[in-house]
């Protein structure tokens, strides 16, 4: 029982750390947060499982992670009013052509960053956007005027 109350600890801890530092620098990883994400991951199953490195203690910590991502998939897909907070709201960050720069601030972007997202979607310039949102998923979808 002890494993699985610190699996439901440290995923909580996750989901709130992951939670903090944003939609944008989570969906454009630099190889120096890979590596943090994979040192983070042994840090993590050393303070779940502690000194237990049996083969069952691994297996309650895997199926228990999984009944939580699963869980928090559920939740956010039967409780609407949870969505905002698993999943995150999409942002307005552009309306015809003038960038909201204080949504820009909350996401800690950067105006240059969404002038690079709107050249890699063949968008020459910001004034030619009539919506750009900032997805939960950390990607900008543009919708261009006509």
């Amino acid at each position: 029982m002890d494993l699985v109350l610190r699996t439901v600890f440290v995923f909580v801890v996750i989901v709130i750390v992951t939670r903090a530092v944003g939609r944008r620098e989570l969906s454009s990883l630099e190889p120096i947060d890979v590596i943090l994400l994979v040192v983070m991951g042994d840090l993590v199953q050393q303070g779940i499982t502690q000194s237990d490195n049996s083969l069952t203690g691994t297996t309650i910590v895997i199926v228990t992670m999984a009944v939580l991502v699963v869980a928090t998939a559920w939740l956010g897909f039967r409780f609407k009013r949870l969505r905002p907070i698993l999943e995150g709201e999409p942002i307005v960050v552009v309306v015809d052509g003038k960038v909201l720069e204080r949504n820009l601030h909350r996401q800690r972007m950067t105006i240059e960053e969404l002038g690079a997202e709107a050249r890699l979607q063949q968008i020459g310039s910001l004034a030619e956007v009539h919506y750009a949102v900032l997805e939960s998923n950390g990607k900008v979808s543009f919708l261009t005027r006509s």
